[in-house]
């Protein structure tokens, strides 16, 4: 196996086309859009730089994991700065609550609310760091691909251990009785699309992550990540097309050979597929065989996180804002919750999170200007929905306003925007494929993690991959970061003795490369007595494909 197509270049997929690269394979990257990154994007518009999705970095190691594979230093892609404090949270006009990265700081306004909550605070994440070594030993690392690999005594002990079977919100509630330091624990499972009202405890891993490991900042924004890895696939040898998109993946006789791409084939001996998964099965899949249990009745019952409605605003103004951070929450939290997740409607009375990057970075805008950006968490698309038509965005972009000017200190903001987007799920939809525009892909239920999210290896197919947000372990650009080093080790795994073959092949034509002209013809006459060899293959494919044999078709 030489050849390795990633359709797609969200983080997912360019992480994979890195390590793939990086291993010796020669890599060609489609992106259907004209920027690499996927919902990891950004928008330039009148002096003013937003991202579009991610903002918050967490477990910088795995963003630097990459990049130190590849024998580069990640300050030289990816420099971070530390964001303190950590986040503001708003439950009220005049009721608020930071929380800091420092440990006295920390202390300080937990005792501020009582010593009773802040033992059961700090006692609370000691149990969840417990549980987060199991995890990450036992499930978020390692990937599924027959039962046996889950259904197993070290696997079921582990998943004792971790007490997985109740919800985020009562979980915490066992430790800490003031609620507003409940929800200050348990809203982070919203990042990766679900209340913590349903979500399981095991999330709650995921402010443990943030206390203790820190959140930190890209000068230039979380874009910078997408822009890093595209620059070191390239400096690697790999090869990027964007505005190009994948119309199928071609399957024959079982086994991915390649994708068509504006009506031609372009062959590989692997497929790594970034592209949201149910998106994928539905749409670039044709073989129902490969399908397996997912086929398009499967896909439309499942259960999808929530959506995101975004205010991207270019003012005219500096605010004293202290926190790059903020959220508001709704007085009755659970309500607004309900909205989202039961009854599927804008929320009346929407939490909402507030980034204003420009008090780390003045490159994002004009001198004396600033960047804000306020996401509201919304239900995905659905009958029933919001349908996102021009009138309903113009009023709840007046019913958050309102609520950015009454309780933040953005308080005249309408009168100092002078640069504005909108992103609903029609957005998310249309854009990155994301099916029902469920910004954060599956929901991570319990019926929907682990050995029963979908796969990093396709179970039906040889030689096809996924990874991004749907697939295993999950959501979260850390997480789906760990997702393309399952979904590149898989392959290697199945490429088995030749994987090492393949890395020796190419560490020596980079020997040879630097010999000089000479070297280089002769290495030309392999390569093409290499190509003939291969042509016989190519001709068999192009034959079954033309012959329709791919075994199936939507």
């Amino acid at each position: 196996m030489e050849r390795v197509i990633v359709v797609g270049a969200g983080v997912g997929g360019l992480a994979a086309a890195v390590r793939l690269q990086n291993a010796g394979y020669q890599v060609t990257l489609y992106e259907k859009e004209p920027l690499v990154g996927g919902k990891m994007n950004r928008i330039e518009e009148d002096g003013f730089t937003f991202d579009v999705g991610p903002t918050i970095v967490m477990m910088p190691e795995l963003y630097r994991e990459v990049f130190e594979l590849a024998g580069r230093d990640p300050d030289d892609y990816i420099p971070l700065t530390k964001v303190e404090p950590l986040m503001d949270i708003s439950f009220g006009p005049d009721e608020r609550v930071r929380l800091s990265n420092d440990l006295a700081d920390l202390t300080s306004t937990l005792e501020g609310v009582s010593e009773a909550d802040a033992q059961g605070y700090f006692t609370y994440l000691a149990k969840l760091y417990g549980r987060y070594r199991v995890a990450k030993d036992n499930f978020l690392q390692r990937s599924f691909r027959k039962p046996t690999d889950f259904y197993n005594p070290k696997s079921l002990v582990a998943g004792l251990r971790l007490h997985t079977l109740g919800d985020a919100y009562s979980s915490v509630s066992r430790y800490v009785k003031d609620d507003r330091l409940r929800k200050a624990l348990a809203f982070q499972t919203l990042y990766i699309g679900i209340s913590p009202y349903e979500g399981p405890s095991l999330y709650m891993i995921i402010p443990l992550i943030e206390l203790l490991y820190g959140v930190w900042y890209m000068p230039g924004g979380m874009y910078a990540l997408a822009e890093g890895l595209r620059r070191l696939f390239v400096e690697l040898g790999g090869e990027v097309h964007t505005s190009t998109p994948v119309e199928r993946i071609v399957i024959v006789d079982g086994r991915a050979r390649g994708v068509m791409v504006k009506g031609e084939l372009r062959l590989a001996d692997a497929v790594v597929c970034n592209a949201d998964f149910p998106y994928a099965m539905k749409e670039l899949v044709a073989d129902e065989r490969t399908r397996g249990k997912y086929t398009p009745e499967k896909i439309d019952a499942m259960d999808y996180s929530c959506s995101c409605f975004i205010l991207y605003l270019g003012l005219d103004k500096r605010y004293p804002a202290e926190s790059v951070h903020s959220i508001r929450f709704a007085p009755d939290f659970r309500k607004n919750l309900d909205d989202i997740f039961e009854d599927g409607r804008f929320p009346d009375d929407p939490s909402f999170y507030c980034y204003a990057p420009c008090s780390l970075d003045d490159s994002l805008a004009p001198e004396g200007m600033q960047t804000l950006y306020v996401l509201v968490p919304v239900p995905p698309l659905a009958e029933g929905g919001p349908a996102w038509s021009p009138d309903e965005v113009a009023r709840y972009r007046e019913q958050v306003l309102d609520l950015v000017e009454s309780e933040t200190v953005y308080e005249d903001v309408r009168n100092h925007i002078v640069c504005e987007r909108i992103y609903t799920p029609r957005d998310f939809e249309g854009r990155f494929n994301a099916c029902r525009g469920a910004t954060f892909g599956l929901r991570p239920t319990l019926k929907q993690s682990n050995y029963w999210r979908p796969h990093n290896k396709a179970d039906h197919c040889e030689g096809l991959y996924f990874c991004g947000s749907s697939v295993h372990p999950g959501a979260g650009v850390p997480i789906v970061l760990l997702s393309a080093r399952l979904a590149a080790e898989e392959l290697m795994t199945d490429d088995g003795a030749h994987a090492s073959q393949v890395r020796a092949v190419a560490a020596e034509r980079a020997v040879i490369a630097a010999r000089g002209e000479a070297a280089e013809r002769g290495m030309a006459a392999e390569e093409l007595a290499a190509e003939s060899v291969v042509a016989a293959g190519v001709a068999g494919v192009e034959t079954a494909v033309a012959a329709g044999g791919e075994g199936g078709s939507r």
